[in-house]
């Protein structure tokens, strides 16, 4: 699996990040989706993976997937950063995935 960040996308989360410790994960969030197959993909800071998730190198450095989330994802992804919707987005080179892609800090020092 490859992702690529924008330098966009690259500064966006360091202003977001500021210092704060943390692990990324590219999260595939089914809750109140209705369904497994009708989830949307975010970015959550995290103190820890759980030990099945998946570690994808990049230029931002380490970001986690849920092994069994992987189905929903492509092999090749691309996070930007969309300052006219103020929103970070996730693209393939066929398609936007997610044009609205959240970041959340889930950590606990928030």
């Amino acid at each position: 699996m490859k992702i690529e960040w924008t330098e966009a996308a690259m500064k966006k989360i360091q202003e977001k990040l500021n210092g704060t410790k943390g692990l990324l994960k590219l999260k595939y969030d089914t809750d109140g989706c209705g369904c497994v197959v009708s989830g949307v993909t975010a970015l959550w800071l995290v103190d820890e993976i759980d030990e099945e998730d998946l570690r994808v190198e990049t230029r931002m450095g380490d970001i986690y997937l849920e092994r069994s989330k992987v189905i929903f994802l492509d092999e090749s992804m691309k996070v930007d950063f969309s300052p006219e919707a103020n929103s970070f987005m996730l693209k393939t080179s066929n398609e936007i995935l997610n044009p609205r892609l959240g970041f959340y800090n889930r950590t606990a020092g928030k």
